[in-house]
């Protein structure tokens, strides 16, 4: 039989590769996205409550409408904006899922979409399963900072989606205001959709404020915003996120999702929703992950890396220009397998093609955890 599958050349993920590693060294794993620390009971109880309660059935398409109605008024709380519960928030499973959907739902054969790299690694693929075009932009180290000239030489009749992240993985920089002003007017007069991958808006550090597309109203108009509750209440194994946008772009969406997913988990959605009842379980978790880079700074401030603290997510890249000439990947394989100690390199974020010798290091851990790291930094 001769198989022509649509996504070929695939590596395995950087990802499986330094856990593995970790694994077989007995590594500490700083390289995955996750925390090694328990959520909190409450939200591990009501969940158990809503099983107990009897929330064991397919929930509604679009998520359980009280949790819809939870998250809504979150973004009235935080943007002083709307989106309608009914027809504007879909509940799915995990932020990757509503990227996934939404570029499966718009981009069509030679459609042309923009994302930024270093990028997430979920982007290009969904793009290129659909027959579409990955039109890379680069964020240079050490700022990451977006060149809107580059963007606007990008823009033609065939773009149909540009991708931006903000707090960005993997670098932990954030979009500023002028940067979504450029946005919305370089879109603006376009068919153009935006896809904003704000999973990390809750972490954002020094006072800064997230900039959401959801504040710019002519952005607002022709975009997605796709959101994570395991990345804002540490349970990412849970897979439960969700998406907005206005009434048109949301109807499309739901036509490709309920034959994709169709629902989510039941009764972690009544759990969530009684959760966000509290607004300080979100609004109280900047000073938390804020202290937890602070920590892992401070106890590596004399190292012989140099950093740029991260201006929101749980990660944090340090420079090894100073120590190594070798390649990020390979520096991060030694350090896993003769240190101990697994990160991820940011080349493998940009195909290879640019190597700026910094690596990426989770700080979602408990305290002991980074002193152990960061002695095994200091050493080096």
């Amino acid at each position: 039989m001769q198989l022509t599958p649509k996504l070929t050349n695939v590596e395995t993920s950087i990802f499986t590769v330094m856990s593995a590693l970790a694994n077989e060294h007995n590594a500490i794993n700083l390289s995955q996205g996750f925390p090694n620390f328990k959520s909190d009971q409450k939200l591990i109880d009501a969940v158990s409550k809503a099983m107990n309660s009897g929330y064991n059935q397919y929930a509604p398409m679009a998520g359980s409408l009280d949790l819809r109605q939870a998250i809504a008024k979150k973004f009235e709380l935080l943007y002083n904006t709307s989106y309608h519960p009914e027809t504007e928030i879909t509940v799915t499973a995990g932020a990757t899922q509503a990227i996934f959907t939404i570029i499966s739902t718009f981009v069509k054969p030679n459609d042309e979409v923009i994302i930024f790299k270093p990028a997430y690694d979920c982007y290009e693929p969904a793009i290129m399963l659909n027959g579409g075009k990955p039109i890379a932009i680069a964020l240079e180290a050490p700022d990451y900072k977006m060149d809107w000239t580059q963007v606007e030489q990008s823009i033609n009749s065939k773009t149909k989606l540009i991708i931006v992240n903000t707090p960005h993985n993997p670098s932990g920089t954030v979009m500023s205001k002028a940067d979504m002003l450029k946005l919305q007017e370089l879109t603006n007069g376009t068919d153009i959709i935006i896809l904003s991958d704000e999973v990390y808006e809750h972490l954002i550090f020094d006072g800064e404020q997230h900039q959401s597309v959801c504040l710019f109203s002519e952005l607002k108009k022709r975009s997605f915003i796709t959101a994570s509750f395991g990345k804002t209440f540490h349970n990412t194994g849970w897979k439960v996120g969700y998406c907005c946008a206005p009434t048109a772009l949301m109807e499309a969406f739901r036509n490709v999702h309920q034959f994709n997913v169709f629902s989510v988990h039941h009764p972690t959605q009544k759990g969530l929703a009684d959760y966000l009842a509290e607004p300080k379980h979100y609004l109280d978790l900047p000073d938390f992950y804020q202290a937890k880079r602070d920590t892992f700074l401070n106890l590596i401030k004399d190292s012989r890396f140099k950093f740029t603290p991260s201006k929101g997510t749980y990660f944090q890249v340090l420079d090894f220009s100073e120590i190594t000439s070798e390649t990020d990947v390979d520096f991060a394989k030694r350090l896993t397998i003769e240190k101990g100690l697994a990160s991820i390199p940011l080349s493998v974020f940009n195909d290879h093609q640019r190597d700026d010798n910094v690596l990426r290091f989770c700080f979602a851990k408990t305290d002991d955890t980074l002193k152990k790291a960061a002695d095994i930094l200091n050493r080096i």
